[in-house]
């Protein structure tokens, strides 16, 4: 990963209480992981943003390199790598995820 793409995803994950990494967007995921994604983040009704890696070769690859994670999506609450579409899932059918959510105080969708 090259210090550029480090310091974009360094800013990205900093400014985001809530941050998706995924292929595609919110409205035309391109991947049935990322599409999972979304669909519990909306669930829990969390103000989030997102980042397509489709776009961006350097965040794609990089991403990968910053959270020591291989596959994507991958989600950020706070600053700090939660996981990818499979960890999701598994927190949000346990009620873990929401929990994070609320102790981390983060805004709810309008």
């Amino acid at each position: 990963m090259t210090d550029d793409s480090q310091t974009r995803i360094a800013d990205l994950v900093g400014k985001s209480d809530v941050l998706l990494f995924m292929k595609g967007s919110p409205l035309f995921p391109q991947c049935g992981f990322s599409s999972r994604a979304i669909a519990i983040l909306q669930h829990l009704n969390v103000q989030f943003d997102s980042v397509d890696v489709l776009q961006d070769q350097g965040i794609r690859q990089g991403i990968k390199a910053f959270s020591d994670w291989p596959t994507i999506p991958q989600l950020y609450v706070k600053g700090e790598f939660v996981g990818g579409s499979d960890i999701m899932m598994e927190m949000y059918e346990s009620g873990e995820l929401e929990q994070l959510l609320e102790e981390q105080g983060v805004a709810r969708a309008q």
